[in-house]
């Protein structure tokens, strides 16, 4: 056990949540966020929210492996940002994300051992990778952290923030079945005491594991109105397959993007592509799934937006969600036993 323990005072217990809201405005002890060797999303504008107190703040960004902590001086809602270096997004997958969650607690334990709060956000699903997987590997990182006894001595919160209210929700629900109760109880020793069970089993496997799980890739635009879509048209009937489910979003990536999309089509069991809007990156996805032998599953809301290279092919045409979900489910079901043996 680490020797954090030692020092433990009248915290028997920490809480883990998720919230709605904006995490840098969100109060806490520390935000964490990786640096992965550039900036993305939250990162950025924290950078840019710190950049008029320390003109110098872009060379203290992290190497791989390694953390910066920054005072925010009241310009982030947090009183201190903790920047952890990590790969490059691209190659930031479900182990990564279990080693940041890790890494986030363990740099705290030396560094700032009168934290009490710590927020962060979640990672992957916002460049393509599945919502659940990626979530319960970094909450596994967490509790790995936890369980070593590497986290600071005071640690009472462990808050998640998520700005959009329908994923927060969706996060909720995957915490549940992770953590009842949404307490990580502790013996007079430090040691976790409520981790017994299937969830157990599940936080031990998030992250290492995710490299064997199969998984479908989702060719479809990455675009707000097309979320439900996703999210309760597709992602649902995926996971309930037995798949995580992966799209790609485009504008997420700097340089070779379309090496990481090659890459995720060609080791995925199937390839799911929405042509409704004909959107020309979707097409692009699936002549490549195609070229590859990846067995392919089209849908499209109206047989209008079909280009003639995909006329003659069986579509799934879908008026509501809930029919596309409970179709597609149909699909996965004929399908799944022939695509697990390729």
């Amino acid at each position: 056990m680490g020797s954090q323990n030692k020092t433990y005072q009248n915290v028997r217990q920490i809480a883990v949540v998720v919230e709605e809201g904006d995490a840098l405005d969100f109060p806490a002890d520390v935000l964490a966020l990786k640096y992965a060797q550039r900036l993305h999303g939250v990162d950025f504008y924290a950078v840019q929210r710190l950049t008029p107190l320390r003109k110098g703040v872009r060379r203290l960004l992290p190497m791989i492996s390694e953390f910066a902590l920054v005072d925010s001086d009241g310009r982030i809602g947090a009183r201190t940002v903790l920047f952890v270096g990590v790969e490059p997004l691209r190659e930031f997958g479900y182990q990564q994300i279990r080693k940041f969650g890790r890494k986030v607690l363990v740099s705290l334990a030396g560094s700032a051992p009168e934290t009490r709060h710590v927020c962060l956000t979640i990672h992957g699903p916002g460049y393509g990778l599945d919502e659940a997987e990626a979530f319960e590997s970094e909450v596994a990182g967490l509790i790995d952290a936890i369980t070593s006894g590497d986290f600071p001595a005071r640690l009472e919160q462990i808050t998640v923030v998520e700005r959009n209210q329908a994923c927060a929700e969706r996060l909720r629900i995957i915490l549940s079945r992770l953590l009842p109760g949404g307490r990580i109880q502790l013996d007079s020793m430090g040691n976790p005491q409520n981790l017994g069970g299937a969830p157990t089993e599940r936080l031990r496997d998030a992250g290492y594991a995710s490299a064997n799980r199969p998984h479908i890739f989702v060719a479809m635009p990455f675009a707000e109105e097309m979320d439900d879509t996703f999210h309760y048209g597709i992602q649902g009937a995926v996971n309930a397959a037995g798949f995580l489910c992966e799209r790609a979003d485009l504008s997420s990536f700097t340089g070779d993007v379309m090496e990481w999309v090659k890459k995720r089509i060609t080791s995925a069991t199937l390839v799911i592509a929405d042509l409704s809007s004909a959107n020309p990156n979707v097409y692009l996805e699936v002549g490549y799934a195609w070229g590859c032998g990846r067995p392919t599953v089209l849908l499209v809301k109206n047989t209008a937006d079909l280009k003639f290279d995909v006329k003659g092919q069986r579509c799934l045409v879908y008026k509501k969600i809930k029919d596309l979900e409970e179709s597609l489910q149909k699909e996965l079901e004929t399908l799944n036993s022939s695509v697990r043996t390729r």
